[in-house]
């Protein structure tokens, strides 16, 4: 996946990056309505402004997951920034969620 424009001038210009994150769950599951409202604190609480989140319910477009290598969710790819990766599980445990984004604990700066 090649950087946008506006990538490239974010990165540029030192402003912290906007990640864009995709989220695989199956629908109301137990598993998946814990990430989805862990998912969306950090984001709140962490991001402010500088996250952008697709939920991908893959009950209504298995496809999707095909396409993206998912066979297990809940599972959340991070697309940017780099590197691209995949943490798979409800993100329970916040503190290893903010470390597999990349971010510090509360208090701590952004890696």
């Amino acid at each position: 996946m090649k950087p946008n424009k506006a990538q490239s001038a974010q990165e540029k210009s030192g402003a912290p990056p906007l990640y864009r994150l995709r989220l695989f769950i199956a629908g109301d599951e137990p598993n998946s309505a814990q990430t989805k409202v862990v998912l969306t604190r950090l984001c709140d609480k962490r991001l402010r402004g500088r996250c952008e989140i697709q939920i991908v319910d893959v009950f209504e477009d298995y496809q999707a997951a095909i396409d993206y290598g998912v066979s297990v969710v809940p599972a959340l790819i991070v697309e940017s920034p780099p590197p691209v990766r995949t943490i798979v599980g409800s993100l329970s445990d916040e503190d290893k969620a903010l470390a597999a984004l990349g971010l510090a604990k509360e208090g701590g700066h952004e890696r």
